[in-house]
């Protein structure tokens, strides 16, 4: 854990759980490479405009991450949080000069496993952007985990699908992939997917009564990359589809960007 590529210490990173004004980016980075590399720098840098109204130095971000990576050859799972640890809950409109915080974790063994979510209606504060704020989704995914699911989806008031706690979701309907059209937070995985399809990328409003209509669904998250979800409440898929394969050999292909 390093706070401008310095070991961070508890007094500066107590603002986090004090105050929790901040947003990250999480990547998975292999051989000194990450896919979507340019994406997460250009939403830390946006983020930084939105919550600070201030530039965010995106070369001095990446350098920070290679310092906190030099001893480490193995696949890491790296947050980049920005926040500033020198406003607290009085002074939170004061002028800010965010810091960098990378903190790091293995990746998981093995192929993730299926999800299985429990519908809840719920919308994120802010969705748009990769804040801190977190109590929400971790408060429902917590309950969603207490009564057997894995994760939760969320719901609009309207009853329409926008996301997973943390990460989207897509469905693959007539063999073509089907995102929800909502507000929510445009993954990484999901931008470099949509990049890479050679058709033309579908997003529509759904509800959970047109799920039944849909072959299959799935996740992406940066630090997972395409996930089967095998059921929503009681709406079940299968775990293996033809466009999920087809998917994951997508997402490989995509180069990466070196550090």
């Amino acid at each position: 854990m390093e706070l401008n590529g310095a070991p961070a210490t508890i007094d500066q990173i107590k603002s986090l759980a004090l105050t929790n004004y901040g947003h990250f980016t999480s990547m998975l980075v292999e051989d000194q490479q990450v896919r979507g590399l340019s994406l997460h720098m250009q939403r830390l840098a946006r983020d930084c405009r939105q919550l600070y109204g201030v530039e965010l130095e995106t070369d001095r971000v990446r350098q920070y991450i290679r310092h906190a990576l030099a001893d480490t050859t193995q696949p890491t799972v790296v947050r980049v949080t920005i926040y500033d640890p020198e406003l607290g809950l009085g002074t939170i409109g004061s002028d800010a000069s965010p810091a960098v915080l990378v903190t790091t974790r293995p990746t998981p063994h093995g192929s993730p496993s299926p999800l299985r979510l429990q519908a809840v209606s719920y919308r994120r504060e802010d969705p748009a952007v990769k804040h801190v704020g977190l109590f929400g989704p971790l408060r429902h995914r917590r309950s969603a985990q207490r009564e057997g699911f894995d994760d939760v989806l969320f719901l609009n008031p309207d009853g329409t699908i926008s996301e997973i706690a943390t990460s989207n979701i897509g469905f693959v309907r007539d063999g073509q992939v089907v995102w929800p059209r909502s507000e929510y937070l445009s993954g990484v995985t999901m931008t470099l997917l949509n990049q890479a399809l050679d058709e033309p990328v579908k997003a529509e409003p759904l509800t959970l009564a047109e799920l039944a209509d849909t072959e299959a669904a799935f996740a992406t998250n940066a630090a997972t990359g395409i996930r089967p979800v095998t059921s929503v409440d009681g709406v079940q898929w299968p775990e293996d589809h033809k466009v999920l394969r087809e998917l994951r050999d997508l997402y490989t292909d995509i180069p990466a960007e070196h550090l």
